[in-house]
């Protein structure tokens, strides 16, 4: 884990320190190696999250891109007193999990019940036939009036299947930890996965990183998710938006965006 507590301070691991762990108050060890990110381990092998797993460098950068105090948050059914530590939980109650290895579909289900309130951030880039399998997929994509929102007929011709009847919305990250160098490259942004309706189709978002994050941070991501929902689905409000859709100055070029040639 990223986090103990230092003299009842949340703290980051650094060599020497001693820490105890937030869930079962068991004695931590700072592990500050150079293979590893750092972290905090049980001195004795302990059980006390089985939900919890090794962190990656890019699980912690998309930790990093919210406040200290969002950050491993410890949840507790007030009923049965089972206790998680939320790879992310907001000051408005939405939890956030970071996933970037296979996970059980029991599990990936008994933290959805849990959590409630949360949506998961899936590592893109784990299985190499991922990517590959999302372009060829993104070519059925059907434009709504809405920029950016698109409806797909055939959902898993694009993701994993394991991610696709998910009851909370996925985000997929293709970047991963992984620089670009072009900035119209599509795996800058991420593609974000409505929970599945009674309808046959599915729908899709694509935003940039920066919209998301401020989309937590502000609390408004399921305000916009119940909005785009609302228009999208109801012909009314699709009938009341008559005005000429502006051409975009991109054209999806070979796995990116190229900026149009103007005649």
């Amino acid at each position: 884990m990223k986090f103990a507590i230092v003299n009842n301070i949340k703290t980051e691991a650094e060599k020497g320190v001693k820490g105890y762990c937030p869930i079962c108050s068991a004695e931590l060890t700072a592990r500050c190696g150079i293979q590893k990110v750092h972290h905090w381990a049980h001195k004795i092998i302990r059980n006390c999250d089985p939900w919890w797993e090794n962190e990656t460098e890019w699980h912690r950068t998309w930790k990093g891109k919210f406040s200290t105090t969002w950050q491993e948050v410890i949840c507790m059914d007030s009923l049965t007193g089972e206790k998680h530590i939320a790879d992310i939980k907001t000051e408005h109650g939405l939890v956030i999990e970071f996933q970037h290895s296979h996970i059980d579909p029991i599990e990936r289900n008994s933290r959805e019940r849990f959590y409630k309130n949360m949506l998961w951030v899936i590592n893109g880039t784990r299985l190499k036939r991922d990517y590959p399998r999302f372009l060829k997929g993104k070519a059925t994509f059907r434009s709504t009036k809405q920029i950016g929102i698109f409806l797909v007929d055939n959902i898993e011709d694009c993701f994993p299947s394991s991610w696709i009847s998910c009851s909370v919305p996925v985000v997929f990250d293709f970047k991963g930890s992984e620089e670009i160098q072009h900035a119209n490259d599509l795996r800058n942004y991420l593609y974000y996965l409505f929970p599945k309706t009674n309808t046959s189709e599915s729908m899709v978002a694509i935003i940039s990183r920066e919209s998301f994050i401020n989309w937590i941070i502000n609390d408004n991501l399921f305000k916009q998710q119940k909005e785009t929902l609302q228009q999208t689905a109801n012909p009314q409000l699709k009938k009341t938006n008559n005005l000429p859709q502006r051409q975009s100055p991109y054209v999806y070029v070979r796995g990116r965006y190229v900026k149009r040639k103007r005649f």
